[in-house]
């Protein structure tokens, strides 16, 4: 097994996150503007990368489990391209998955920052509705009643305009 193929999929693990990194940042742009219609097309398209990458996902975890397997490695819980960095043979191989490796850390964690901006944003909005919301509705004290005015509207509402003797 060759740590070609963990690279290749580091790579597309990479660009997929990179691509999801320009979605959050359009994300944030319709966020501030208000557009409801592109933000539902960007969680669409958000939701299609993490598909995506969720597959890739899977195929790194079975290609570090063969090759750390091949190497006669024995896994921990959860095999990491750091345990394949640790096993490659030459340093050629381990510059190049700890230089992908790195890239991808560095994307991801910029990803989380604006996924947090993101969120901090939508709450924001979400606290302006909110105290729009609180504003255009009438005050308790405006419904509610005083004991007097209630008895009175009962006692015209006891008598009628009809005589029913009649």
């Amino acid at each position: 097994m060759s740590v070609q193929l963990i690279v290749s999929i580091l790579e597309k693990l990479e660009k997929m996150h990179k691509s999801l990194l320009e979605l959050s940042l359009a994300k944030t742009e319709l966020v501030k503007k208000g557009d409801m219609e592109g933000l539902d097309t960007i969680i669409k398209n958000e939701q299609s990368h993490v598909a995506a990458i969720e597959v890739l996902e899977k195929q790194r975890l079975q290609m570090v489990t063969d090759y750390l397997r091949a190497k006669g490695i024995a896994l921990a819980d959860t095999p990491t391209v750091a345990d394949v960095i640790e096993a490659a043979e030459n340093q050629e191989e381990r510059n190049q998955l700890n230089e992908l490796s790195n890239q991808l850390l560095l994307v991801i964690a910029d990803l989380r920052k604006q996924n947090e901006l993101n969120q901090q944003l939508v709450f924001q909005s979400l606290k302006f509705v909110n105290m729009t919301l609180d504003m255009m509705r009438p005050q308790p004290e405006q419904i509610n009643y005083s004991g007097n005015q209630t008895a009175d509207q009962n006692n015209a509402a006891k008598k009628s305009i009809f005589d029913s003797q009649a």
